[in-house]
Order: structure tokens, then sequence, then C-alpha cells
């Protein structure tokens, strides 16, 4: 039986999109808000077929208020974990994240070095928040750091969907596999020309 959703395009959807405040404002003030606005939009779009992963779908109801969300959320935004036992990753895709992570440890080492040698002549607090700080700036920036993540990318390759997130290392990964994205800032444009397109 053929689906009713294989003849659109697909679009795998991040939380980003309805959280992160510098680019949810181009639906709403706050989460429900845009959340809200954004299934107005998209139920007007029969050639668009939205997902997300179920743990992207969790992690979003942690910041909406369930009441406000309209049941129409589940027939506009498909739930849908990747068929991690089913997929094919090229190795190469492996060996560069071990790389990658690698580099970062060796980072994070010499920033905790650098750390120790200053004890004694900077104020503790200023030190330590300075550390934090570049210790997150090497092991976390551009980089899949969460099952959250790798779930958006697989899901994202086996629908062979575009990719709507602000994360950085999401992004960069993606790429590696082939997958288109989007960022978030420019998605409502995205699905206004949509709109035209059907006005025409």
């Amino acid at each position: 039986m053929k689906s009713a959703t294989s003849g659109k395009d697909r679009v795998v959807l991040d939380t980003s999109l309805f959280v992160n405040p510098e680019v949810r404002n181009h639906f709403g003030a706050s989460p429900t808000d845009a959340m809200k606005e954004f299934l107005e939009i998209a139920e007007e779009i029969p050639s668009l077929a939205f997902y997300m992963p179920s743990s992207i779908f969790e992690e979003l109801m942690n910041f909406v208020d369930r009441r406000k969300v309209p049941g129409k959320l589940l027939a506009v935004i498909q739930q849908k974990s990747p068929s991690k036992y089913e997929m094919h990753v090229p190795a190469t895709f492996l060996y560069e994240l071990i790389e990658d992570i690698r580099d970062r440890i060796n980072k994070g080492l010499r920033i905790a070095e650098k750390a120790v040698r200053n004890v004694g002549s900077v104020d503790e607090r200023e030190l330590i928040k300075s550390m934090r700080k570049s210790y997150r700036d090497a092991l976390r920036e551009g980089i899949i750091d969460s099952k959250e993540d790798v779930d958006l990318i697989l899901l994202a390759k086996e629908l062979d969907a575009l990719l709507v997130t602000v994360d950085q290392g999401a992004i960069k990964w993606a790429e590696k596999l082939g997958i288109r994205w989007l960022l978030p800032e420019r998605f409502r444009d995205y699905l206004m020309s949509f709109l035209e397109d059907r006005q025409k």
C-alpha cells in the first residue's frame, strides 16, 4: 500500500525551530506561540510532510504549554524514530567522528593545563568562568553531542529529507552524509514560498 506522504517532500524539524529565541521569533514570541503559528502555516502546504524524531518531540514538549498546543499537532508533525538497526552509515563517517572527538579531548586537556598554570595569578571565579567557556567551545561546538542530534541526522538521511536546525554540529555532520539543510531563520520564507506558488 502506498503511503499518503510518499509523494511529498519531507522536512525533519529540530527543537531549536521553536525554542531558540533568535529563530522562533519568526513564528511567535514563545515556544507555544511559535508552534501554533507553524502548524497553521504547515496545514496549508499539502506538498510537504513534516517529521520529528520521537526523542526531539519529547524534548520539545518540555518547552511548550501542552494545554495550548492543538491536537492537530500529531497530524501535522509525524513522530518517527530513525530505523537504527537497518540504516547503513559510511565507515569514514565513524572514523572522522572519532578523530574529531580525539582532537577535542586534546584541546580540552590543553585548556585545563593552562588554567592550572594560572592558579594564584588570576581570580578563582574568573579563572573557572574562562575555563568553562573555553572548554565548552572546544568540546561542544560543531559536534554531535547527544543522541537527539544523532536521531535528527539519521532520520533526515533515512527519509532523504530537508533538515531544519540551528545546531552547527548537526549541520556539519549532516553535510558529510549529503543531507540537505536549512537554517531556521529562513524556514518561514521557505514555507511561504509554497503558499505563494499555490496562489499563482
